[in-house]
């Protein structure tokens, strides 16, 4: 059985007991039970619900695991023969969530 759900205005697909990196839920503590309503695709082995443009009653339960911020990232702009260098780190962060349940 998966999912495909809509979690902040990204889609994923998702499986019961699957931990997936998510955009951060900065409000939210470790360990609280996050409900997704957005579900965009049931597939239940044999039979596919697809949503119009989400599939009605269908929710995704899931349990954050951590918070954290990932590998970081160079950002460098260069224009020859001008003297112009730029460098720029970025660290994007992330929360870790844990699938619990899809219920239909």
């Amino acid at each position: 059985m998966y999912a495909v759900v809509k979690i902040k205005n990204q889609q994923y697909r998702v499986a019961p007991d699957a931990t997936l990196q998510v955009p951060l839920f900065d409000k939210e503590e470790v360990g609280a039970i996050l409900n997704f309503d957005e579900v965009i695709l049931v597939s239940d082995g044999d039979n596919i619900q697809v949503g119009t443009p989400t599939v009605s009653g269908a929710s995704v339960a899931a349990e954050i695991i951590e918070h954290g911020r990932s590998r970081k990232i160079t950002v460098f702009k260069k224009k020859r023969r001008k003297n112009y260098r730029r460098k720029v780190g970025h660290r994007q962060p992330y929360t870790t969530i844990k699938v619990t349940g899809i219920n239909v």
